[in-house]
């Protein structure tokens, strides 16, 4: 049976490229795959770096939103974030205006972790936009690290950093004991991501004392009901945010956010990174909010986004599939395809 399920994934199975409007986490290209069950389309789109333990975890997710059912949602929009990679700050200040004036958002996510020179002078501009364009204070920054500080560093550019008025910062440092020192000596916020996203036991973690808030990634964590089940444990304020999903993968995340009374913005505004999408209108902030919905890929831009992909990373991404799913997936998400 296990063999008949996996060979259902790939019958339905779709590798798609989408094309990015400037270089983010190190790509220019958004892959994945997409699959087809009878709850609708759900996107299997781990990063390369990610093991087949790992990935197994966003195969789940797919599952889950192809032959599973999501919780009930209370509310039918969410709002959300833009999102500032680690540019100059000339273009830093060109985003953000771009932004508030297109999107309507009031909130930023900020990357960091370059010289603390560069992180002020692209923390400032963004700073210096959103109090022109909204009025002093009215707009929110929050800036991510990804891990990459020391305690040292982190303290540095935290006090640093922290003049201009941050909502919080997102895993300074990698290590667990190291975010305990910082937060002790500093007094901006702290999330924690990667913590929780990489931890094998993620509904185990004890966070009192090391964080304020915590990020919720829908599909490295295996699903939106998972990912609510974290949410209960944690029993801290939660930000979900998205992984640079396609329309029809961000489905999930906004599924999950509409199922929460949530205080503050979500990091769902990733689509204005993608320069195509599986949709012909992709899902973007609009007043800075989304809507909470279900997608299916449309046909022209499916059929665009797969001829993105070359024959080699066709073959490689169905095998990646294949390997996620003995990983893991297989055990934990195979009974929500059934008996075939």
């Amino acid at each position: 049976m296990p063999d008949k399920q996996l060979q259902a994934l790939l019958e339905t199975a779709v590798v798609f490229g989408l094309p990015m409007t400037r270089t983010f986490r190190g790509i220019t290209m958004r892959e994945g795959v997409l699959i087809k069950g009878p709850s609708g389309w759900g996107e299997f789109a781990p990063f390369d770096d990610y093991t087949d333990a790992a990935a197994s975890r966003w195969l789940d997710c797919a599952i889950e939103a192809a032959f599973g059912a999501w919780p009930t949602t209370k509310r039918d929009s969410v709002l959300v974030n833009a999102i500032i990679p680690g540019v100059g700050s000339a273009e830093a200040a060109a985003l953000t205006r771009a932004a508030v004036l297109d999107n309507g958002c009031k909130c930023v996510k900020v990357k960091v972790g370059g010289t603390l020179a560069d992180d002020e002078a692209r923390v400032a501009a963004v700073r210096d936009v959103l109090d022109t364009a909204l009025g002093r204070g009215t707009g929110s920054i929050r800036i991510d690290a990804n891990g990459i500080w020391s305690v040292a560093e982190a303290v540095k550019a935290l006090r640093r950093l922290g003049e201009y008025d941050l909502e919080y910062v997102e895993q300074p440092c990698a290590d667990l004991d190291d975010i305990r020192q910082v937060r002790g000596q500093v007094s901006v916020p702290i999330a924690l991501d990667e913590a929780i996203r990489g931890s094998v036991a993620p509904e185990e973690l004890d966070l009192r004392g090391m964080a304020d808030l915590a990020i919720i990634k829908v599909a490295p964590l295996g699903g939106v009901t998972r990912s609510l089940r974290i949410v209960e444990h944690l029993a801290m304020p939660v930000v979900i945010s998205g992984s640079l999903d396609s329309s029809v993968g961000l489905a999930a995340s906004t599924a999950l956010a509409g199922a929460l009374d949530l205080a503050i913005a979500c990091g769902l505004g990733t689509g204005t990174l993608l320069a195509a999408d599986v949709v012909e209108h992709p899902v973007v902030p609009v007043d800075g909010i989304l809507k909470v919905q279900r997608l299916a890929p449309e046909l022209g831009a499916l059929m665009r986004a797969r001829d993105e992909i070359s024959e080699d990373r066709g073959i490689w991404w169905r095998a990646r599939l294949a390997s996620a799913w003995h990983a893991g997936a297989a055990k934990r998400s195979g009974f929500l395809i059934g008996a075939l």
